[in-house]
């Protein structure tokens, strides 16, 4: 006999009630209510932080450019006082690890937390929607424009509502394009329409890209293009903190008088008033339970504690909390899948800040002639390399070049080498072979430059030398 799966029943659907679809199911546009809280505003403050950040950095000066420039034509990136260059890109990957590995331990403690309050999807929607509210008014009176037909205040409303979008769109897209180019003289170009070329196509493209994802799309993207959204679930466990409906509290839900004895009518806590279905960005019913189109932005739990404040019960109705909470048992804050996470993380970022720290300011390369080797006035056999040298500094530097010590070679060549802030020089030099002969051929070479200014910032590069037989 084959073995059942145990089935619980969630909700018993009463045919004879007209069934109530949230606007997700409904696939309308999702129009949110206005509410307040302390998640509300921690939100705030952080899309302030995240917006001061990136509309301000790329504004800012060092040292008599763009502190924050990614010069893409220049393969020159700088980041205030550091300059890295494209052999510094594996930092760049280590970065992205490091970041998704952070993403996980978060989304293993917390959920969608990321997606709520940090991802600039989510940040930009919630611009974009502020400026809907701005424009035509609360819920019931967007639902009410939406039903109009147009005319005159109708078609005002909606203009300036997409002219703000557009507006929101261009300044994005020219401060991103801006840590590409020279934020300033594109901002010059771009409003006195001298702007062409790529970059008045990037500019034109991350409008296009901004006003239809945060203006259009919303939280289709997150529900049908975010990836994270898909394989978020695999991560979290039974101790996971999400947004969560204390069912065991709320059930029965249905309305009732704020001073009458709600318990003896057999009801629970959930008055069924449905604000929290309304100010949710994705349109969605925390009370059916975990769902893919849950972004964990805690709007819900603001507007379900400001409708228990007002009924007089204690808040918490809608919380983050763990599946084991809900159960009935307590949430397991440490536990070996999130501290394996945190610890693979706290060694990536020790490692990557030691790379950082110890990453070579020099950068040497040697390219071997084409011609295998030929002989001086003297008799002697030669090498020729060309060099390539260059100042990964901002500030000018004097190398002193010369062979590694213990070789039977002596180069031909300057010694000393002059090189401004970022500069790449190339630097044709000759080895000569002085002691005779030589054990096998071809034999390694090996180049190594110093920093006059500071002995232990040096740079070892390889190559080989080619002699005839006997030689």
């Amino acid at each position: 006999m084959s073995e059942r799966i145990p089935a619980q029943i969630i909700e018993i659907i009463d045919p004879r009630q007209p069934l109530r679809l949230t606007p997700s199911q409904a696939g309308g546009p999702i129009h949110t209510r206005s509410f307040s809280g302390r998640f509300r505003n921690l939100r705030l403050y952080g899309a302030g932080l995240l917006f001061l950040i990136f509309f301000g950095t790329a504004w800012l000066d060092w040292d008599g450019r763009q502190a924050v420039l990614w010069n893409l034509a220049e393969h020159r990136y700088y980041i205030f006082g550091a300059t890295f260059w494209p052999q510094d890109f594996i930092l760049l990957s280590a970065l992205l690890i490091i970041c998704a590995f952070g993403l996980f331990t978060i989304t293993v403690f917390a959920g969608r937390v990321w997606c709520g309050y940090s991802c600039p999807q989510s940040v930009w929607t919630w611009v974009f929607m502020w400026v809907e509210k701005v424009t035509e008014g609360e819920r019931h009176q967007r639902i009410k424009l939406d039903a109009a037909p147009w005319g005159p205040a109708k078609l005002l409303r909606r203009g300036a509502k997409h002219g703000l979008w557009l507006a929101v769109s261009l300044f994005t897209a020219l401060t991103f394009v801006g840590y590409f180019t020279p934020i300033r003289p594109l901002a010059l170009e771009l409003f006195g329409g001298e702007l062409e070329g790529a970059a008045l196509f990037w500019i034109l493209f991350f409008t296009a890209a901004t006003y239809l994802n945060a203006g259009w799309l919303r939280e289709k993207v997150c529900v049908y293009m975010c990836p994270y959204a898909r394989f978020q679930g695999v991560m979290f466990d039974k101790d996971t903190l999400i947004v969560s409906y204390d069912a065991a509290r709320g059930e029965g839900r249905g309305p009732r008088r704020k001073d009458s004895d709600y318990k003896a009518e057999g009801l629970g806590d959930c008055i069924d008033c449905t604000v929290c279905v309304q100010v949710c960005p994705t349109g969605i019913d925390i009370r059916d339970g975990l769902q893919v189109d849950c972004i964990g932005c805690a709007a819900c739990i603001d507007a379900c504690d400001s409708i228990m404040d007002r009924m007089g019960y204690e808040r918490g109705l809608i919380r983050y909390g763990s599946e084991r909470e809900m159960q009935g048992g307590r949430t397991h804050l440490l536990r070996p899948r999130l501290v394996g996470y945190a610890v693979a993380l706290a060694l990536m970022i020790g490692a990557f800040a030691w790379a950082l720290q110890a990453r070579s300011l020099v950068s040497l390369d040697v390219a071997k002639d084409r011609g295998m080797y030929r002989e001086n006035a003297a008799g002697q056999i030669e090498n020729v390399y060309r060099l390539k040298l260059i100042n990964k500094t901002q500030q000018p530097q004097r190398y002193h070049l010369r062979l590694v010590d213990g070789q039977p070679f002596s180069l031909s060549g300057p010694g000393d080498l002059n090189l401004a802030a970022g500069e790449i020089l190339e630097v044709p030099v000759s080895v000569i072979l002085v002691h005779e002969p030589l054990a096998h051929s071809p034999a390694p070479v090996q180049f190594e430059v110093v920093n006059q200014a500071d002995a232990s910032e040096r740079k070892v590069a390889s190559s080989t030398f080619i002699a005839p037989s006997g030689r």
